[in-house]
């Protein structure tokens, strides 16, 4: 957080706080008891292109939504607990972002808890995310597990992956054919000290199609 300036936000309400990364995003202050990311240096978006389709699965504060912003007019943020905390930060930003309160899952409601935060929350498959979207040409995804439950198929279509995998205790099985679909449709390479490394965590994944 030292590398954040926090100053009373203008135009806003008296004890508003608000801060300004480096690269000059702004979020407001965090009151809940999960850590608001706000740099997100593991994930590569830099061949983001104007056209994309941009869908981030797991947005937190908007840390990587935000940024894709920059690039893409077409961006969807899917985030089941601090989904009012995202919203505010993208209307601070005039990002012109999608909020979808959600979850990664198999379709029914699901209880996500994650670093003191609860919620019971709506599930969708990737491809039902994806129809949602209108399509989607660059997928991240952080979203502590669940990633192994996209159905290979869904990711059909889609340029470019940034992906945080896990392995057990944070995520259920790993499951083989997602990273068979991905090594025999993609060129990638796994990053294996990504920058929070916490435990059962695998890597970030960095994929482009063939």
């Amino acid at each position: 957080m030292s590398r954040l300036r926090w100053s009373q936000g203008d135009n806003h309400p008296a004890g508003t706080r608000i801060c300004r990364t480096r690269d000059g995003i702004l979020y407001h202050e965090n009151h809940l008891p999960c850590r608001q990311i706000t740099e997100v240096p593991e994930y590569w978006l830099e061949d983001i292109r104007r056209s994309d389709i941009v869908i981030d699965i797991g947005a937190n504060g908007g840390a990587f939504a935000l940024r894709a912003a920059r690039k893409s007019s077409r961006v969807i943020a899917v985030e089941p607990l601090t989904t009012d905390l995202l919203t505010r930060n993208v209307l601070l930003n005039r990002g012109g972002i999608r909020v979808l309160r959600a979850a990664l899952g198999d379709g029914g409601p699901v209880e996500i808890a994650w670093d003191g935060c609860r919620a019971i929350v709506p599930s969708y498959p990737l491809r039902d995310i994806v129809r949602m979207a209108g399509g989607c040409d660059f997928l991240k995804c952080d979203c502590e597990g669940a990633e192994w439950l996209i159905d290979p198929e869904d990711l059909s279509g889609i340029r470019r992956i940034e992906m945080e995998l896990h392995q057990p205790p944070v995520g259920p099985v790993i499951r083989p054919s997602l990273l068979d679909y991905i090594a025999n449709r993609y060129e990638f390479t796994i990053d294996r000290n990504p920058v929070n490394g916490p435990y059962g965590q695998m890597g970030i994944l960095h994929a482009w199609r063939r």
